[in-house]
């Protein structure tokens, strides 16, 4: 199955692009994305542990939903830190995560290492011991240096059960670039934006570094390689996550993506299309109309 879906639901420019406004009372924002969405990533694990019954809540938020996975970012003491780390941590670390799983709403954890983490001995000692301690979780590593680019790395994530992480990112030095790999039973790609301008300047805020739009020439590759992972002999789940959030640009490029992949118009929250109405009119339908009957060019 492949499922595509935003980086995270908490953000303030949404609102009246990809939230109605006003959203009236008792509105869900996690709820009303798995109306239009098959996954979600979970930004916040990433910035503290989360106890398991806020895992819960999420799932309980979702239970309309029986196809809808999350993907949950591990806590940055693993992935930006190296200081060593106890059981304690640990278990803090896990807690969400496998709560998620448990109720078999995980589909992937991610660790998300920066720029900065190139391959070198260390490095791979550092991630040996961080899958030892997530073991049981279905992990997926995304790099962001070309120095993990080699056949070696593959084949020890193969070996771990870990899948590597696919990325569009702006091009910088010795950035990763765009990939097709499969390493596990999930697959999965990140699509960051192109704001080289702003992705590496110091003092630019995360809207700024996250202000892309893609077009669809942009996308087209992107939609042959997902085919291509999603075809190849493990058959894998396959996660397609746009992490390019400023003002609901991420949902926007992820329902492109869709249906570019299914050849199909599919549906999208009628604020989104409004907002992005020249970019989506390709690729979208009206929600409650036949989604699948109503194709659309290769």
């Amino acid at each position: 199955m492949i499922r595509y879906g935003p980086a995270g639901w908490e953000y303030a420019d949404w609102a009246g692009i990809v939230y109605p406004r006003p959203e009236g009372k008792g509105f869900d924002r996690l709820a009303y994305l798995a109306r239009f969405f098959s996954t979600v990533e979970v930004n916040a694990t990433f910035y503290r542990p989360f106890p398991a019954d806020v895992a819960a809540r999420w799932c309980e938020r979702v239970r309309d939903f029986p196809a809808f996975r999350f993907g949950a970012k591990v806590w940055r003491r693993f992935t930006h830190d190296r200081e060593p780390y106890g059981a304690e941590e640990v278990a803090q670390a896990r807690a969400a995560l496998d709560r998620l799983h448990e109720e078999g709403r995980l589909g992937a954890a991610l660790l998300q290492f920066p720029w900065s983490f190139k391959r070198d001995e260390a490095s791979e000692e550092w991630l040996r011991g961080v899958f030892r301690a997530l073991a049981g979780l279905p992990l997926v590593l995304e790099v962001r240096h070309a120095s993990w680019d080699d056949p070696e790395v593959l084949h020890a994530l193969a070996d771990a059960g870990v899948g590597m992480v696919n990325v569009d990112q702006p091009r910088f030095r010795r950035s990763l670039g765009p990939r097709a790999r499969v390493t596990s039973d999930v697959a999965y790609v990140r699509v960051h934006g192109r704001n080289w301008r702003d992705w590496f300047r110091k003092g630019a805020g995360r809207d700024a570094r996250y202000d892309y739009l893609y077009s669809a020439e942009e996308l087209a590759p992107w939609a042959e390689r997902i085919v291509e992972m999603a075809e190849t002999p493990r058959a894998p789940d396959v996660y397609v996550v746009t992490n390019n959030h400023f003002r609901g640009q991420a949902p926007a490029n992820a329902k492109m993506l869709e249906a570019m992949v299914e050849k199909r118009r599919v549906e999208a929250p009628p604020d989104l299309v409004a907002a992005y109405r020249a970019a989506l009119a390709p690729f979208v339908t009206a929600p409650g109309s036949s989604a699948g009957a109503d194709a659309i060019s290769p």
